[in-house]
């Protein structure tokens, strides 16, 4: 296959996949899959606490906090899950970044849904694998300190 050829095939396959999410999701979920905010490790020094969570679906998610005081000051996150992972994920590190640690136990699935402006129904267990991955990662800092 020419060079040619080939970046055309990708081309068209990028543009199948924009397709598809514009039929999923609404803009902002794709936004935030193509361009997550706080994605990633940050270095050691930035890090308070790690946890990870690997879901019933199989997705697994994983939170990094700096934590001052109980105040989050800064959240980060990695998945190996799908887009609406993704997006849950960095959605819930925008939601969480400068709240007490009370705030982020008392989240609720629907909070995080409603400020992603409504996942599809069949990725809303996406909400629930953020909140169970920060309350285990809260549960073990409290533990720790």
């Amino acid at each position: 296959m020419s060079k040619e050829k080939n970046n055309n095939s990708i081309t068209n396959y990028k543009k199948e996949i924009k397709e598809e999410e514009i039929k999923e999701y609404n803009q902002y979920i794709i936004d935030l899959i193509h361009s997550p905010k706080n994605w990633g490790k940050p270095k050691e020094d930035e890090i308070t606490i790690s946890h990870s969570y690997k879901g019933p679906c199989g997705d697994t998610m994983k939170f990094f906090l700096k934590i001052n005081n109980n105040l989050i000051e800064k959240a980060n996150f990695i998945t190996d899950g799908c887009g609406a992972s993704i997006a849950t994920a960095s959605q819930t590190t925008v939601l969480i970044e400068g709240k007490p640690l009370n705030y982020v136990e008392n989240l609720k699935p629907d909070d995080i849904d409603k400020a992603l402006k409504g996942l599809p129904e069949d990725h809303k267990h996406c909400t629930e694998l953020a909140l169970r991955t920060l309350n285990q990662l809260i549960q073990k800092y409290k533990k720790e300190i």
